[in-house]
């Protein structure tokens, strides 16, 4: 990470004069060995510690109560912030004051793609029981944003920012959150379902006409997968539809035993490990697609994809192995805000 030092016993201040120098942007942000923010200097930092003969002391030089931003926030969120104040860079920590980041008011402006991100946050959520009453489960916040917020931004952070957002029940919640995504820094259409649609069969409501690949997501899925990496797949492989897969394993927890026809014993496996592969929520899709699903009818995407294998369309599996849950019950949302705590 550029513009970062780490402090040392032995450092001196000809050292942070000369790495100041390397750099060329006139500041840099200190931390010890373990990146925790120790503090800031700057160009002035030095030029008053040379006019106050204060260089014996690296100590003394440094900003110790630099402002920061928090990594909770996006990045468009802290280019604002740092507008408003008129600074040029921020470090960016997590609560326990690690840099994770930082910010450049003068970074170059994301180059958005003219794919759409379809997310299906028209369900019902009642496997989470009371936490759904009162709002749609893409709603309910994992630290401080709704589950929905996170999708969206980290596909703005990808460069994707034009979204359609499939809604149903307590639909009136998303859209005063969201409204158009304006102050997100996106675009967001909604496509409202009057009755249950399944994962697919929304689709079918939709009345924008794509013209490229557009991906289809479920509203409850918290993921660190590589969506242009994802796109990147589909395209190269010239698939119809590409489902995102997730590599899964399971340890039965007692010996297994193969025994031949006659119940002799062949051998033991001390508590084996299987893998399998599970559908992850995530696809990308054709605009020719669309023309298979039923209209008004209700249709999972499983379905879908069935037909198009047994049609003889190409469809693939984009494997990952990055984080990846499905927030279907109350444990996994209490492992959501869990994992969010340690830096998941």
């Amino acid at each position: 990470m550029k513009n970062v030092l780490i402090l040392e016993e032995n450092i001196g201040f000809y050292d942070l004069l000369q790495k100041l120098d390397q750099e060329g942007n006139g500041f840099l942000i200190i931390v010890d060995k373990d990146f925790k923010l120790i503090g800031i200097i700057t160009d002035g930092d030095i030029r008053r510690a040379i006019l106050n003969k204060q260089t014996e002391d690296v100590y003394m030089i440094i900003n110790r109560q630099p402002l920061t931003a928090d990594s909770e926030s996006d990045r468009h969120e802290i280019q604002l912030y740092l507008k408003s104040i008129q600074r040029r860079q921020i470090p960016v920590i997590d609560k326990n004051k690690i840099l994770v980041d930082i910010v450049y008011l003068d970074d170059n402006e994301v180059h958005y793609h003219d794919n759409y991100v379809v997310i299906m946050a028209g369900g019902l959520g009642s496997r989470l029981g009371e936490l759904t009453k009162d709002i749609p489960k893409p709603m309910l916040k994992v630290g401080n944003k709704p589950i929905l917020e996170r999708i969206i931004m980290s596909f703005k952070e990808a460069g994707y920012n034009k979204f359609i957002v499939c809604v149903n029940y307590k639909s009136e919640i998303i859209k005063d959150y969201f409204k158009d995504g304006k102050d997100f820094g996106v675009h967001i259409t909604y496509n409202d379902e009057e009755k249950k649609m399944g994962t697919a069969g929304a689709l079918g409501l939709i009345k924008y006409q794509f013209d490229k690949p557009f991906f289809v997501v479920n509203g409850d899925i918290l993921t660190t997968i590589q969506y242009n990496e994802f796109m990147n797949f589909h395209i190269r492989t010239s698939a119809t539809a590409t489902m995102c897969v997730k590599k899964m394993d399971y340890q039965i927890p007692y010996a297994c035993i193969n025994l031949d026809s006659e119940s002799n014993i062949l051998g033991l496996v001390e508590k084996p490990i299987y893998d399998y592969k599970i559908n992850a929520g995530l696809y990308i899709l054709n605009p020719e697609t669309i023309q298979h699903i039923p209209v008004n009818e209700y249709y999972d995407m499983t379905s879908l994809f069935e037909f198009l294998i047994q049609t003889g369309k190409k469809t693939v599996a984009f494997c990952h192995e990055d984080y990846w849950l499905d927030i279907g019950h109350k444990a996994d949302y209490q492992k959501a805000n869990s994992d969010l705590n340690i830096g998941k």
